[in-house]
């Protein structure tokens, strides 16, 4: 095998190889083509097509790979000229590895008969020759499969979340050895593919809301907030249970349908997040960023972009504890992904990268610095100044984009002696799943775009928040009263479709509507 490559190589024959492999743009990603062409002459190695720094270094990496795989090392031969089309895409991550080991060993002779055209390879190499796993090979595999590509070549670590993609021939590696041997005809298809694994499935159904005692205000809150997608609002003085409140929603949120477990499955396979241990994201997400959190940590970005807390919460809850205690610039760059639903993030070379984010946003908060502002148990120490500089970082419109507002007040002794109902939760569930089905029938069984009552536009309102007269005459008075702005406006008919919903009526009644304005009209 190696002799016929040498000896094409020493007789001046030219060689060339195309290899496809893909690389991630934020989470999604591109096809790129890795031509390798190998010539006669004093030993070069050149790598051109825009790498970054982890590609460059493939000559120090790929060649000891190589050489370890028991083949000729790239430095036996003479010229080697590498190309990655196209060429005004920057290429970034190391899961071009084994695409670039593969073009070589073609481009010299050594691994032939095997028609790599219709074949992607994705893969990091170490040292010796193994096959380690890279982040968002579940993207790349759907973009195969949308590109026509029969086969894919990737990490056996990587198996689970390949596995989701229906279409494609999957075949997993563990080294290059692995490969050679395979297309040498040593090992059979069915001796690389199958490893004896099985998917973890299941979900712990565990709800903190039964261990909470009284705070039923806050409870029909979170219901309304997890069956229709609404923001939420909790202050209240230390101790209250705002946080273990915020904590227990994505346990009430509805199911996740099979289009959203592939979204937030590509969503954490693209930040690097998926594992052997939990390798489907099938619970939605609850993020908790710490309030020193950067702009970039939370919308996205940085030298390599990946995910940021708010698409990391796509499809699930992004709680923003003690939400005054975050610097005024990262709250405002919450607003346009509330309102729009995607980060849209731009750099000099190269596409835009768009991130998803369609979050409920859960933020709790003290009523001032002491924390016990309004308290009929404790003295509050804050000064009228103090107080309005400690509210002031929470912005007009991030306040308006916030649908539900609640004070959690502090729990009195006797209620906390009182026993729960230990099926609380799941009932509330069951009503939240409820209202869900009438919202996917609702809106026609959409695969994208509006899921829940929050993510209505103006003509899904106007189809679906019809009110009668009396209603009418009721939103216009609370209206005028609150001084409500037009999305606030829009907000509350929003808020009284989801309740209708677990109501189960079709009709948005006037009862509806008061209900929705008592969580409207915030004493914050």
């Amino acid at each position: 095998m190696i002799d016929r490559g040498l000896e094409g190589i020493l007789k001046g024959r030219i060689m060339l190889a195309k290899i496809r492999s893909f690389v991630l743009s934020g989470v999604s990603c591109y096809e790129v083509v890795i031509e390798t062409d190998v010539s006669s002459g004093l030993h070069k190695l050149n790598l051109v097509g825009l790498p970054d720094v982890m590609i460059r270094e493939f000559k120090e990496r790929v060649g000891a790979a190589i050489k370890n795989s028991g083949f000729s090392p790239p430095h036996h031969f003479g010229r080697i000229t590498i190309f990655l089309a196209p060429s005004y895409l920057r290429k970034t991550g190391s899961g071009l590895d084994l695409a670039i080991a593969v073009s070589i060993l073609e481009a010299s002779g050594q691994l032939v008969g095997f028609k790599s055209d219709k074949a992607a390879y994705i893969g990091e190499l170490s040292l010796d020759g193994g096959l380690k796993a890279v982040p968002g090979v579940l993207p790349m595999v759907i973009e195969a499969r949308k590109a026509g590509y029969k086969k894919v070549f990737i990490p056996g670590d990587n198996y689970f979340e390949a596995k989701l993609v229906r279409g494609i021939e999957v075949i997993c590696l563990d080294s290059l050895k692995e490969y050679g041997d395979f297309v040498q005809g040593k090992i059979k298809k069915r001796e690389v593919v199958n490893r004896g694994w099985k998917i973890i499935s299941g979900l712990e159904q565990n709800f903190c809301l039964d261990k909470i005692k009284g705070q039923e205000r806050a409870k029909r809150a979170l219901e309304i907030a997890a069956a229709g997608g609404h923001n939420l609002f909790l202050f209240g003085p230390p101790g209250a249970g705002k946080t273990v409140l915020a904590r227990s929603l994505t346990e009430i949120m509805p199911e996740l349908s099979f289009f959203e477990v592939m979204e937030l499955t590509r969503i954490y396979s693209a930040a690097g997040l998926v594992s052997r241990v939990r390798p489907i994201i099938k619970k939605r997400p609850f993020r908790a960023p710490h309030h020193s959190i950067t702009l970039p940590a939370l919308i996205g970005g940085g030298a390599r972009i990946s995910p940021g807390e708010i698409t990391l919460a796509h499809r699930g809850v992004l709680f923003l504890d003690e939400i005054l205690e975050f610097s005024r610039k990262v709250l405002d760059g919450l607003r346009l992904p509330m309102e729009d639903g995607q980060i849209s993030i731009s750099r000099s070379r190269g596409p835009a990268m768009i991130f998803p984010a369609r979050f409920l946003l859960a933020g709790a908060a003290n009523p001032c610095a002491c924390g016990y502002y309004g308290d009929s148990s404790k003295q509050c120490s804050c000064s009228s100044g103090d107080i309005a500089r400690y509210r002031r970082k929470l912005s007009g419109p991030i306040m308006d984009r916030i649908d539900l507002w609640v004070e959690v007040s502090r729990v009195k002794f006797d209620k906390l002696q009182e026993k729960n109902d230990p099926s609380q939760g799941r009932i509330i569930k069951d009503r939240v799943n409820r209202a869900a089905k009438r919202q996917v029938e609702r809106f026609g069984s959409k695969k994208e775009g509006v899921i829940n009552n929050a993510e209505m536009d103006l003509g899904e309102i106007e189809r679906n928040c019809q009110i009668d007269l009396k209603s009418r005459e009721f939103l216009a008075k609370a209206v005028e009263a609150y001084n409500l702005s037009a999305r606030a406006y829009y907000g509350l008919l929003k808020i009284s479709r989801t309740i209708a919903d677990l109501s189960g009526e079709e009709k948005i009644r006037k009862e509806h509507l008061a209900e929705a304005v008592q969580f409207r009209a915030k004493e914050f």
